[in-house]
């Protein structure tokens, strides 16, 4: 069933006349995902690149690895808020599957940023915002999920793993059906950009949080 897409512009809704807007949002929302909002804020307070600090992400995790709990904090807020703004301006003009779309476009264009030729962060933050946006009990779950995970085990990384592998789970609980199979998505695209991290995990040599 296609959404009221259309709703805005009063035209009857139908694939047809809808997947150029879809494309367009999707476009859109991949542009505002794009935003290194890590490397902007490690500049602007004066950081360096952030790129050359620990693993080299631009996330909020490699952030606070130059020192500033602000910086990080700051970059946490951003990442998530973009993928938290993408999906509630289009849900707002045109309704909850281009609501999808544009969370699916901010996420790609989060670990995919064309300003920084495809070489992104992993996802984790935007994902979080993505859901909060979405369903807010999802998000939280989710993100008390990761909490739950990281005091236990103090590894954020597979904080971020059990997160997004929980997010489908979440969303299905809540009678979010059509939005179930997006969560599987972006989940295994977290775990696939996790690989390295992965592999770390299971030999045991993973850095622990405040290590």
């Amino acid at each position: 069933m296609v959404p009221s897409v259309f709703r805005f512009w009063g035209a009857q809704p139908g694939w047809e006349a809808a997947w150029p807007w879809l494309l367009a949002i999707l476009l859109v929302a991949y542009l505002l995902g794009s935003i290194p909002f890590g490397l902007l804020v490690s500049r602007f307070m004066g950081l360096g690149d952030v790129r050359n600090i620990g693993s080299g992400n631009i996330g909020a995790t490699n952030v606070l690895r130059t020192g500033s709990k602000k910086a990080a904090l700051l970059t946490l807020l951003l990442d998530g808020g973009k993928g938290a703004v993408a999906v509630l301006v289009a849900r707002y003009l045109y309704g909850d599957t281009a609501a999808q779309v544009a969370a699916l476009g901010a996420f790609l264009g989060h670990i995919f940023p064309l300003y920084l030729r495809f070489k992104g962060g992993k996802g984790v933050a935007t994902f979080l915002g993505i859901l909060l946006a979405l369903h807010p009990l999802t998000g939280l779950a989710a993100c008390l999920t990761w909490l739950t995970t990281a005091l236990l085990f103090r590894i954020s990384s597979l904080a971020a793993l059990v997160a997004a592998a929980s997010a489908p789970l979440w969303l299905w609980v809540f009678g979010l059906t059509t939005s179930t199979g997006l969560g599987l998505l972006l989940a295994a695209l977290i775990w696939l950009r996790h690989g390295a991290n992965i592999r770390r995990i299971l030999a045991g040599r993973e850095p622990r949080i405040g290590g």
